[in-house]
């Protein structure tokens, strides 16, 4: 599995991951401050360490870590962890963020998310939040032997670099592709207008070329569509309408209902694959997939980060950071 290429054993991160509880399926840590980018986010000792904790019963692990981290909560903690798992569950993109916690020394943000919503994210791109941080190379501390979730983060990559295909012409680098593939989860994201930097995914890509290949490489030379020149650092894809089926086709089933719904006019109620099929003889077949994903991102990025800012005030401040996950 490609993301096995990026395990991590860091002592610094295993010290940090030893103050919660220990009955996660996956955690692991991403950002600025594990990976470096350029830009304003370069130095990455002052960065905020970020950490995504996937745990299979929510409920028990939130119990657990009230009574080791009660004051990583906002007021919400005195609700429990019944309703502290309603909140992460049902409301934003499944996510439930403690941030500004100091840890070890550093100062840390962590997010939990239900093994199950996880792994439909991952499959489905349901909310493309996690699913699209695990995009991007990532520092993966521990993980358990769940076969469903190692197969639903590969099938995650193997998505990624399909709906890349999708919009780029038939030849470019691999760093077109990684670029494409880093901006999937931003695209129709509020945040890159209004508040992130707007070259963010260029200084996320541009440092980090070899740890996209090791994320990308073997799924690259496997695929029967591509024709992957390491040497130089090129490629070639199908762009024939058979080719562009084939994909569309093969892509989550959240974005495949996006493209349907933007191409079917309204009284012809086309199936799914009837559309795929009109999409892939589309010159624009490129621009439609990014319009289908804007669909996805743009509700999610809201609901999350709407998310903090209401229990914010409904609460207390603590949360803001909440909607605030740089994927």
């Amino acid at each position: 599995m490609a993301l096995q290429a990026l395990q991590s054993s860091g002592v610094a991160l295993r010290k940090i991951l030893s103050h919660f509880p220990e009955e996660l399926s996956l955690a692991f840590a991403y950002g600025s401050g594990v990976y470096r980018q350029a830009g304003p986010s370069s130095n990455q000792k002052a960065a905020m360490l970020d950490f995504v904790f996937t745990v299979d019963n929510p409920v028990a692990w939130h119990s657990k870590n009230l009574k080791k981290n009660w004051n990583h909560y906002s007021f919400l903690k005195v609700f429990g962890p019944k309703i502290i798992t309603s909140v992460q569950n049902n409301y934003g993109a499944g996510v439930y963020y403690n941030p500004l916690i100091t840890c070890d020394g550093r100062l840390i943000k962590y997010g939990v998310i239900s093994t199950s919503v996880l792994i439909e994210d991952l499959l489905d791109w349901n909310n493309l939040y996690v699913a699209g941080r695990l995009q991007k190379p990532v520092k993966i501390i521990a993980m358990n032997e769940n076969v469903a979730l190692r197969s639903a983060l590969d099938k995650n990559l193997r998505s990624a670099v399909t709906t890349a295909f999708l919009m780029l012409p038939e030849s470019f680098s691999e760093e077109d592709l990684f670029l494409e593939i880093a901006g999937l989860s931003y695209s129709g994201d509020f945040r890159m207008v209004v508040g992130e930097d707007k070259a963010k995914v260029l200084n996320i890509v541009k440092p980090n070329m070899a740890h996209f290949r090791e994320l990308y490489g073997s799924i690259l030379q496997e695929n029967p569509q591509v024709v992957y020149k390491i040497q130089q650092g090129r490629l070639e894809i199908d762009k024939s309408p058979e080719g562009q089926f084939t994909q569309l086709m093969t892509l989550p089933k959240s974005l495949q209902r996006q493209i349907n719904h933007i191409m079917d006019p309204p009284g012809k109620n086309r199936d799914v694959e009837e559309t795929l099929l009109k999409v892939a003889h589309d010159p624009d077949c490129g621009e439609v997939v990014r319009l289908g994903l804007s669909a996805i991102v743009r509700p999610s990025s809201m609901r999350q980060s709407t998310k903090g800012i209401f229990t914010a005030e409904v609460v207390t401040k603590h949360l803001l950071c909440a909607g605030y996950c740089t994927r």
